[in-house]
């Protein structure tokens, strides 16, 4: 099967390295110091690409193409609610039949994100323990949400929680989560408390748990394209760092554990390369093995972007490991990607499940 892209994803790629390439050193400390972690100026301008909008249907684009605009800003990795907002909240809202929901997302005017993460380990939606209970005819929502990806600047949040028939979907506005610290201060995390709140069902009545699921699947492999992301940049820059940094009058790329270094981080980039880009077009086109390619994908990416960037820090020798070189970034951006979509170790289980039941 051939999985080279077509002339339009390849005009994506290009236009995407292009644009966030703009976003230097300087700017992204900047952006991780701040609270909003983004500026109103780079949010209009993913608006103005179009990239707000790459997950509506009807659009011609599907998750392989945001994808291929999600490796490009993980290289960088760029600040701000993309993932939150153009990713995870559109491909929740799009599952739970919100339409109107979908167009304020589109336009990017109105910015979303999703609560279903609580204290535990392993299938994030395992780990739901937040609920909601039906008064008259509201309903309100307990319990607390302690990592959503930009919960403190979202204008509205959907919540999983807890219902007498399931797991369901509940709309939250302006929830004005508490900014807490995070591995990677380039991809703010929010506490939000449930207390009480009032909120909006959204989906089908019923449990919405395999709803879910195949939401957290396709969110899953958005992450692991960033991972690979993470990975090609880190692979570049220890590349041509070896190249120029001279140990007893040679290049250490001449050294041969060097080279046995950068061989094996090349390998891990390119079978998590592969791996996320097949799991993207399965799901896209809705494949038999939609489910394995997903747990296969993002269980190796994100094992192999860790491993990658800490190798590269690792070959930059003493200054890989200062606030001055740009290493670490890549390194907590893998890192806390990797548990955002349950942990490795969830999907690997994940995997293995699937191959005992054949």
């Amino acid at each position: 099967m051939d999985f080279t892209f077509d002339a339009e994803q390849l005009a994506l790629q290009d236009v995407a390295r292009r644009a966030v390439g703009e976003v230097d050193g300087e700017q992204l400390r900047q952006l991780a110091d701040d609270d909003a972690g983004f500026t109103p100026e780079l949010w209009d301008r993913l608006v103005q690409l179009g990239w707000t909008s790459i997950l509506i249907p009807g659009e011609g684009a599907g998750l392989l193409e945001a994808c291929i605009i999600l490796e490009q800003m993980a290289r960088v990795t760029l600040p701000g609610p993309f993932f939150s907002s153009a990713v995870a909240a559109t491909l929740a809202a799009r599952a739970l039949g919100a339409g109107h929901l979908l167009e304020e997302l589109s336009t990017g005017s109105v910015r979303g994100t999703i609560a279903v993460l609580e204290q535990g380990n392993g299938d994030p939606l395992s780990t739901v323990r937040a609920r909601a209970v039906r008064t008259g005819a509201t309903w309100v929502l307990s319990g607390t949400k302690p990592v959503v990806v930009d919960g403190h600047t979202a204008d509205w949040v959907i919540v999983a929680a807890l219902t007498e028939e399931g797991v369901r979907s509940f709309l939250v506005r302006e929830p004005a989560g508490e900014l807490v610290p995070s591995l990677d201060p380039t991809r703010k995390l929010a506490r939000l408390v449930l207390d009480g709140t009032p909120a909006e069902p959204l989906g089908p009545a019923g449990d919405q748990a395999n709803l879910w699921r195949r939401v957290l699947d396709d969110i899953a492999v958005a992450l692991a394209a960033e991972e690979v992301g993470v990975a090609d940049r880190a692979f570049e820059e220890a590349t041509e760092y070896a190249k120029v940094r001279v140990v007893f009058d040679q290049p250490i790329a001449s050294f041969q554990v060097a080279k046995h270094k950068l061989v094996d981080m090349f390998q891990a980039l390119e079978l998590a390369r592969a791996g996320v880009h097949y799991a993207a077009w399965a799901s896209d086109e809705d494949e038999p093995d939609r489910e394995r390619a997903t747990a296969m994908a993002s269980a190796y990416a994100g094992e192999a972007a860790v491993k990658v960037a800490g190798d590269n820090i690792q070959l930059h020798g003493g200054v890989g490991f200062t606030w001055a070189d740009d290493a670490h970034f890549l390194f907590k951006r893998a890192k806390q990607n990797e548990t955002l979509a349950g942990g490795s170790g969830h999907q690997w289980q994940r995997l293995g499940d699937v191959f005992t039941a054949l």
